[in-house]
């Protein structure tokens, strides 16, 4: 089970810490990211830590937004940075079997397990 919490309204250029708790598996051992969903589009992927520790994320979100993850207390966070009105949608948390390719982890189908989503708005 995966529990994001973290959410909330905040301005333009402002900041939010995201978290992810695990239960019933062990991060270190998965796949972790982070997707976000705005009304009427598609799941769109944020950011992402493999098993081995190493962080993948898109061009357009570098720098902006980090993942990292405490593996003593089995969570994966994201942090937004400067962030904008385009950035509102509902943030989830996924974990996936790392055996899967990368390419694949880019997409809502590299993943396994997902939680219930935590709610970003951002005003102008």
């Amino acid at each position: 089970q995966l529990q994001a919490c973290g959410g909330g309204l905040v301005q333009a250029g402002g900041s939010l810490r995201l978290s992810c708790a695990a239960s019933g598996l062990t991060i270190s051992t998965y796949n972790m990211a982070w997707f976000r969903q705005a009304p009427g589009k598609e799941r769109e992927f944020v950011g992402g830590i493999r098993w081995s520790g190493n962080t993948y994320n898109t061009e357009s979100n570098r720098g902006r937004f980090a993942i990292s993850r405490d593996n003593a207390k089995n969570t994966v966070d994201l942090r937004l940075n400067s962030l904008r009105p385009e950035d509102t949608a509902v943030y989830y948390c996924a974990a996936g079997c790392r055996r899967k390719i990368l390419s694949t982890l880019f997409t809502p189908g590299g993943y396994d397990y997902w939680g219930q989503g935590t709610q970003v708005t951002v005003s102008s």
